[in-house]
């Protein structure tokens, strides 16, 4: 038997809208764990640990690996030793990743509104309609697109909105009053083993997010392990102890087909007997119209029920931004069916679908935990309405 060991930061908003100030820099880890590209999958060179294993360890407690279990690579691991930048390529603030990452929704949202009001004297009826269906084109929804209209229309009405150059502000404070609410940090507490399980549909980015929130927490400080339950998907536990690997936390997984809910028992009751911090369980992808695979995750809560009432503790879904209106759907059934505590959007950099955030928030009464906007761990950062905004807001430089 042999088990495989593997070896927050709040962007202050610009001091002026569309400028891009300097924030506080990323964690030395994370920037050097972005430097280093995680493997989409990794071959596996020892067996996983399975629920014998665990049983037949003593006082519940997995053995520590042997020094060859550890990839030579590892030694040299950013973490343990990390290494600075290269002069010639100086790290970007937070603040530039965001604008940067949001520039494709930013053209079809802000930079619509611009093309829209440009030679307006006045704001009109028919410049109304035309905002009311660009707000519903940037795949904000019927919800928040209602509300934004009303404040804005109520500000026209009472003659505090005249001048079609201020209708960004009208709109940036409107879409801060959706996003403000659904704002919510999280983080592990020490001294007791808490789960956070991942769901999510196929594709969607759960096992990557699962490395990266690995990565944040692990150079927070925090005690992690991870549960490898997408047993399922080809090359999908490879792939998390690929992770596993680069930021040096267990990883408790067994053979292709198994359990799912047993995996992450096992891994729970590892996970408590070593007083780890966090247990993060990825789960398998299943569409949110899968009655019966959405009953294998109310199993896996149940499963998790037995060893602690409380469990599990979180409950995160990663939605795809790119999807759109269906991830609003996703969101909803998936709350429906096992109750989430949170959501992170990924793949923020790749479509102009950013306004689903707003969607999200607007309909849903769950806070946004993070929002991914590329592939390096530094990528995925804790949602934070002011900078979102501001990065939506901000005017392209020539």
């Amino acid at each position: 038997m042999v088990f495989n060991w593997f070896k927050r930061n709040k962007s202050p908003a610009p001091e002026e809208r569309g400028e891009a100030s300097e924030t506080a820099p990323v964690p030395q880890e994370l920037e050097a764990l972005s430097r280093n590209s995680i493997p989409e999958a990794v071959e596996p060179t020892e067996k996983s640990a399975t629920a014998e294993d665990v049983a037949a360890s003593p006082s519940g407690l997995l053995p520590e690996p042997a020094a060859e279990a550890i990839p030579e690579a590892a030694a040299e691991d950013a973490l343990s030793q990390p290494q600075p930048a290269a002069a010639s390529a100086p790290t970007k603030s937070m603040f530039a990743r965001l604008r940067e990452g949001l520039s494709r929704s930013r053209e079809q949202f802000t930079e619509g509104v611009s093309r829209l009001v440009l030679g307006k004297k006045v704001i009109d009826e028919d410049l109304l309609e035309d905002l009311e269906a660009l707000l519903l084109q940037a795949d904000l929804g019927s919800a928040a697109t209602q509300e934004i209209m009303s404040a804005v229309t109520e500000s026209v009405r009472r003659k505090e909105l005249t001048d079609p150059a201020a209708l960004k502000k009208a709109l940036r404070n409107a879409l801060l009053d959706i996003l403000r609410p659904r704002a919510e940090t999280w983080v592990p507490e020490k001294g007791r083993t808490q789960v956070l399980m991942m769901v999510g549909i196929n594709g969607a980015g759960k096992t990557t997010t699962t490395g990266k929130l690995a990565a944040r927490w692990k150079a927070e400080g925090f005690s992690l392990m991870l549960a490898a339950g997408d047993t399922f998907r080809a090359a999908a536990v490879e792939q998390l102890q690929g992770w596993g690997q680069r930021v040096q936390v267990p990883v408790v997984a067994q053979g292709t087909g198994a359990d799912s809910a047993s995996v992450i028992f096992d891994a729970f009751t590892a996970a408590r007997a070593r007083g780890a911090d966090l247990l993060i369980a990825d789960t398998a992808g299943r569409l949110h119209t899968q009655n019966h695979l959405m009953e294998e995750l109310k199993k896996v809560k149940r499963v998790l029920g037995k060893q602690d009432p409380d469990a599990p503790h979180q409950v995160w879904l990663v939605l795809d931004a790119g999807t759109g209106q269906n991830a609003l759907n996703q969101a909803q059934q998936f709350h429906q069916a096992i109750g989430l505590t949170g959501i992170c959007i990924t793949k923020l950099d790749g479509t102009a679908k950013g306004g689903v955030v707003a969607a999200i928030a607007k309909t849903l009464p769950i806070p946004i935990r993070y929002i991914g906007m590329g592939e390096q761990v530094a990528d995925l950062r804790p949602f934070d309405p002011e900078s979102f905004v501001d990065a939506l807001f901000a005017e392209t430089k020539s």
